[in-house]
């Protein structure tokens, strides 16, 4: 039988280890990090379809290698609720409303009534500090204040998959992930009003 040759879009796994690795030492490379919420997006909007999720998308590569190659995850089958659409939009919008409070934050910077927090906050609500990733003034305080708080949000996000991933099916986290929730939603109005216009 003849092995599947691999594409180059099957190394992106490798993405997330390194965004994660950059912004260890470099809090700004956070930025980078807005290409995994505005490529799914474009997928969608313009192509009708969720290719990111099912085939570009580093993180749920990483899980399915870390679970698969590396023997991590117990292949379980997910309770019935985490796939429910309840859960699925119920997580989206609070995964929506930790992004807003992050957006928040970084106005107060900007407008001066509050001062720059050199932490990255885990699963919400744990703060560690985080300040050799950062020089104090090398860039204006609100674009660090959003660097410390993306990166707390794609290392949260991350925690949680690997969490799901070692419970049960190495993508578990793909079934609730709030960008896979919110371009299926965009699909399917977009398919929907094609439909009628048919």
């Amino acid at each position: 039988m003849n092995k599947k040759v691999k594409k180059w879009y099957d190394y992106l796994w490798i993405w997330s280890i390194i965004y994660f690795v950059l912004g260890f030492f470099n809090i700004l490379c956070a930025w980078l990090g807005m290409i995994d919420f505005v490529v799914p997006l474009i997928f969608a909007i313009v192509g009708h379809n969720k290719n990111f999720c099912n085939t570009y998308c580093g993180r749920g590569q990483l899980f399915r290698k870390i679970g698969n190659d590396y023997k991590c995850s117990r292949k379980n089958q997910a309770p019935s609720w985490i796939a429910s659409k309840w859960f699925r939009y119920g997580f989206l919008i609070f995964f929506l409303t930790m992004f807003g409070n992050m957006i928040y934050q970084t106005y107060l910077v900007a407008a001066g009534a509050t001062g720059l927090k050199e932490v990255v906050k885990l699963l919400w609500t744990f703060k560690v500090p985080w300040g050799w990733a950062y020089t104090t003034g090398a860039v204006a305080d609100w674009i660090a204040q959003f660097s410390f708080g993306f990166y707390s949000l794609m290392l949260t996000s991350t925690i949680i998959g690997l969490f799901v991933m070692m419970l049960y099916k190495p993508r578990t986290w793909c079934t609730f992930c709030p960008m896979g929730t919110m371009t299926q939603s965009i699909c399917k109005i977009k398919n929907d009003n094609d439909q009628v216009k048919l």
